[in-house]
């Protein structure tokens, strides 16, 4: 019997490689763009057109929460003038966007995720980052105008960095942990991976024992991997390091009844073996699909002018640990965020000074990626360096 997917194309009198899929970007014009894509139907071309957009998310919305099969976005705000904006909004199965909360915060997230089980699509709260404040926000969910900061954390230097951009502990993302008792926060001035455990009830968070990454690295944001699916046997953490230009590999372990604890195994630069990274440039985010790993490099220009690079590395199925394998182009220029499909065939990467997204085909066995198959401007390009431009991109899957 035909699948009801295929039923359906066919009464459209479309063929099935012709199903489209949504993308949400943000842009620091204060927007959120939503993107229609279409695989090209035999030798057409694909399609990426901008279809709705919206604001709602302050002034400069620097980051987008979405999970797979949940109809819920998250925006968080960067506005560094002392006020700013932390929102949700419902997507529609055509993309389009519907504000569901927002809240007015302190300004200067930079990244933030929902936790703890509840009812607001299975969480109860969401966590925010403040890079220069160094502090670390909760509130309870839904969002509303009334909401208020449920905990505040500030963190502290212990000891002086050689690097004038570690003046400070600057917390640049929260991330849950897969089994989602935890929170994960890497930390780009104090060299950490901050973790905290979840009180699901009251959405309470305590500091564990964080991870020590390497002097210097700058820690920016992560990605989890195991051999097996759903379970936290031979868990890794893989983050990439803004001012080491490079990757990190950690080893997850779960003691019964404890803090979750990492520890740092590897760090292999985001460049090949005897390359040294250009003056400026800065690593900016990681993901996993299958056993392979992706970084983007910023500002590299790798591959000619205004073209940077993505790194790739293999993850060993048996051991995770990570080996380089390629270079390639980003076909964007400070590509501060990309996002791989589920399917894993189609890597959408979000080029913060061009301001422009483009999908790059990517091959699920090798791990390797592809052409260009598809690439849209959004609104305005950036300056370089500077806060604005495309800020992030994600799959509505």
């Amino acid at each position: 019997m035909a699948s009801l997917k295929a039923l359906i194309l066919g009464t459209l009198g479309l063929a099935p490689e012709v199903l489209g899929a949504n993308l949400l970007a943000s842009h620091y014009t204060g927007k959120i763009f939503s993107l229609s894509y279409t695989p090209g139907a035999r030798n057409a071309t694909a399609t990426l057109s901008s279809k709705f957009d919206t604001s709602g998310c302050g002034t400069l919305p620097a980051w987008l929460h979405i999970d797979s099969g949940v109809p819920i976005v998250y925006c968080v705000d960067e506005d560094w003038n002392g006020s700013g904006m932390l929102s949700s909004y419902s997507v529609g199965p055509d993309g389009s966007l519907k504000q569901t909360g927002q809240t007015v915060t302190s300004g200067a997230s930079v990244h933030g995720t929902p936790y703890g089980g509840g009812d607001v699509d299975g969480y109860n709260f969401i966590a925010t980052v403040q890079y220069d404040p160094s502090t670390l926000t909760t509130y309870e969910l839904p969002l509303t105008s009334s909401s208020a900061v449920l905990q505040q954390l500030k963190f502290n230097l212990t000891e002086p960095k050689t690097n004038p951009r570690q003046n400070a502990p600057h917390p640049h993302a929260a991330q849950l942990d897969p089994t989602g008792k935890f929170i994960i926060v890497p930390d780009l001035g104090a060299d950490l991976i901050r973790i905290f455990s979840i009180d699901s009830a009251t959405g309470n968070l305590t500091a564990c024992e964080p991870g020590v990454a390497g002097e210097g690295d700058g820690p920016r944001h992560g990605a989890w991997w195991a051999p097996t699916e759903g379970s936290t046997a031979g868990q890794k953490l893989y983050t990439v390091n803004e001012l080491g230009n490079s990757v990190s590999a950690w080893t997850a372990t779960y003691p019964e009844g404890g803090c979750l604890t990492l520890e740092k195994t590897q760090t292999l630069s985001s460049y090949a073996e005897g390359s040294v990274a250009p003056n400026g440039s800065k690593a900016a985010e990681v993901h996993v699909s299958g056993n392979f790993l992706y970084a983007a490099n910023r500002a590299d220009e790798t591959f000619g002018a205004e073209n940077d690079s993505l790194a790739t590395y293999a993850i060993d199925p048996s051991s995770g640990d990570i080996e380089w394998v390629e270079a390639t182009p980003a076909h964007a220029w400070f590509p501060r965020t990309f996002s791989i499909n589920k399917a894993g065939d189609l890597v959408a990467v979000g080029g913060q000074t061009s301001s422009n997204v483009v999908i790059i085909a990517r091959d699920t066995k090798t791990g390797k990626l592809g052409d260009v198959v598809a690439n849209l401007k959004v609104a305005t390009p950036g300056t370089p360096q500077q806060e604005d431009g495309l800020s992030a991109v994600v799959w509505v899957e």
